[in-house]
């Protein structure tokens, strides 16, 4: 059995708390730990990246750009969990299942870029509607989500549990008002889409599982598909992924009185694409755990790639 050196920078944090609980106990890998007194020490970080084979980049953008110009060892390569390479060419962008093209660059790739959360639910549904024609490059793309507290951020989730919680925190809570979401270059590049969609964001009062809905007018479709026509085409797209599940037209598989819930997927690393609606108007959405297949989970899938290890290899179907 080969072993993969894995160095964790950002492991106190969300996402890199989750991974080093998902890899901690593989015999596969071996963990190189800081000492927590020098997490902080950027000598110290940069000989920990260059004598891994992997790193995982878990921290704020700038520090992850920082990481990265630390790479002296041409063998290293990187997973980095945020923003900052997301939309550069020359990192994989770490969704396999999008298409053959996405995976076989995964497999490769010295530098990958693991999606974001939403993100994840916006691009699994808007790029297959974009690559097989259905939808316009043009199309005025609105997108509606809800979260878990669990991807706002460790001062917010203390917030969240606190005794002392505010009332305002156990509503849903809209954010991003202004149009300026850290996700949306993203979602618009790899969507290929020409205009930059509104994407409309709430923070909800339980732990983990997100929702992503993009609302769409038949009309304004090429060809002015039907609601079984637009399903057939994400069944086809997603045929064979273990990890990206079609539920049944209006997800009469899975939903109870015709309603969706954000978190029951938390805890895997799965996401589920349901079509709903009529011929006239249709609701696409994408389930997801945000700390899965929105995170840590995507982070693990890519990593298992790049390795040759099995898939789904520490990571939940259910």
């Amino acid at each position: 059995m080969t072993t993969t050196k894995v160095y964790i920078d950002g492991q106190a944090g969300t996402t890199g708390l989750k991974l080093f609980d998902r890899i901690k106990d593989r015999l596969d890998v071996m963990l190189l730990t800081i000492d927590p007194a020098k997490h902080r020490d950027n000598n110290e970080r940069a000989r920990l990246i260059n004598a891994s084979d992997i790193t995982f980049l878990c921290l704020p953008d700038a520090a992850s750009r920082e990481a990265v110009a630390f790479v002296t060892n041409p063998n290293v390569r990187i997973i980095d969990a945020s923003t900052a390479h997301r939309t550069n060419p020359d990192w994989a962008y770490g969704f396999p299942e999008l298409s053959a093209a996405h995976r076989d660059a995964i497999l490769t790739a010295k530098r990958v870029a693991v999606p974001g959360c939403y993100a994840s639910g916006f691009v699994s549904i808007v790029y297959p509607l974009v690559q097989s024609g259905i939808m316009p490059a043009d199309y005025p793309v609105s997108c509606h989500a809800v979260s878990g507290y669990s991807g706002a951020g460790k001062q917010a989730i203390a917030v969240y549990e606190s005794a002392d919680c505010p009332n305002e925190f156990h509503s849903p809570r809209q954010y991003a008002l202004t149009q300026g979401h850290k996700h949306l270059p993203e979602m618009q590049k790899i969507a290929g889409l020409i205009h930059t969609p509104i994407f409309n964001p709430m923070v909800c009062d339980y732990f983990a599982g997100m929702v992503v809905s993009i609302p769409l007018h038949s009309h304004m479709l090429n060809g002015n598909p039907t609601l079984a026509d637009v399903h057939a085409m994400f069944a086809k797209h997603y045929a064979g992924q273990q990890f990206v599940q079609v539920r049944a037209l209006q997800g009469e598989d899975v939903l109870t009185d015709g309603f969706l819930p954000a978190n029951p997927l938390a805890g895997t690393n799965l996401l589920e694409i349901f079509v709903c609606g009529n011929d006239a108007r249709m609701t696409i959405a994408a389930r997801l755990d945000n700390l899965g297949k929105g995170a840590s989970g995507a982070a693990l899938q890519c990593f298992n790639l790049m390795v040759g290890a099995p898939e789904e290899t520490g990571l939940n179907l259910h």
